[in-house]
């Protein structure tokens, strides 16, 4: 029996959650007003720096727009750039497309629909804004669309984001509110898109899309620069310390964003194992048995945890 509590360190969720607070009582006794939802997405395009023709849209997560795109824009053949979350993936093959996987964008130019993690999961790839703006052009030139996931941008510098210059046309990009802020469970993500794309996900996505408490809280933390700042700084530090962790156990470091880190190791399986009798859960690839994928412990016990399990587990016949 694992010991309790668990130690998640398996989603890539940021271990500082930003501090609720006294939400008001109607957030949770009346129906969302249109006027406060408009504001929640205001501040979301004024903090991810939307360009001028591009709409900012709330959803119950990012995972939502992921499910239900593929029944807004049917595609028959569907590329994803590299080893990426498998969520695009499935959710695309539900829907009946041909999905594949390619190693560079200019295999993506003559799909239908083109998926790019950006910074990649798991391996951190970053791809720069510049390449993605001309293929989304390229795309658009036969109606095909752009998907870029940026659930893991929070924390990288703006200029690599697509939003600030997004093109009119062919390209959406999908941010995550619950990884950068880690209020995983108030299940709130935004899509970004050209304003005639985003009427067609309004219009699937309802008049409330989120929660009363959601968008209460959504807009405060959005508007919230200097927290946003101070726990950038936070989990600087802290993968710094989960890199001498793992790089101790002789793991090697093969990738990683400011929220998780890809490490190689030959015993990975039998470390995995140990780590979950020990009740710390990472992330593990069927397809690459040797990685394993590290989220940011945000404290002293906790890291002392995990470096006690690896050293146990690394001694365990």
């Amino acid at each position: 029996m694992a010991p309790e509590p668990w130690l998640d360190l398996s989603t890539g969720v940021s271990p500082y959650a930003y501090p609720i607070g006294d939400l008001p009582a109607e957030a949770w006794s009346r129906l969302p007003e249109p006027e406060a939802l408009r504001a929640l997405e205001k501040a979301a395009a004024l903090a991810y720096r939307a360009s001028e023709g591009a709409a900012a849209l709330a959803a119950p997560g990012s995972q939502a727009i992921i499910g239900c795109l593929p029944y807004l824009w049917p595609a028959r053949r569907v590329g994803i750039l590299g080893h990426a979350y498998r969520g695009h993936s499935d959710a695309w093959r539900a829907a009946g497309a041909e999905v594949d996987r390619v190693e560079d964008l200019a295999g993506l130019a003559d799909r239908d629909v083109a998926i790019v993690v950006n910074p990649n999961n798991p391996d951190g790839r970053l791809v720069p804004a510049e390449d993605l703006h001309a293929l989304a052009r390229e795309l658009g030139e036969h109606d095909g669309l752009l998907i870029v996931d940026e659930a893991f941008m929070d924390f990288v510098e703006p200029a690599a984001s697509i939003i600030p210059a997004m093109p009119t046309r062919g390209v959406l990009a999908l941010r995550s509110f619950g990884k950068a802020y880690g209020l995983a469970g108030l299940r709130l993500g935004f899509v970004i898109a050209p304003v005639e794309l985003a009427k067609k996900l309004r219009a699937a996505l309802g008049p409330w899309p989120v929660s009363g408490a959601a968008i209460a809280l959504g807009a405060k933390a959005l508007a919230d620069a200097d927290w946003l700042a101070t726990a950038r700084r936070k989990l600087t530090a802290d993968a710094a310390a989960l890199d001498e962790i793992l790089l101790s156990a002789q793991f090697e470091i093969v990738g990683g964003s400011p929220l998780f880190r890809l490490a190689a190791h030959r015993d990975a399986l039998k470390l995995f194992d140990a780590l979950a009798r020990a009740g710390i859960l990472v992330r593990r690839f069927a397809s690459r048995p040797a990685l394993l994928r590290f989220g940011l412990p945000g404290s002293d016990a906790d890291r002392a945890r995990l470096r006690a399990a690896l050293s146990f587990g690394a001694t365990r016949k």
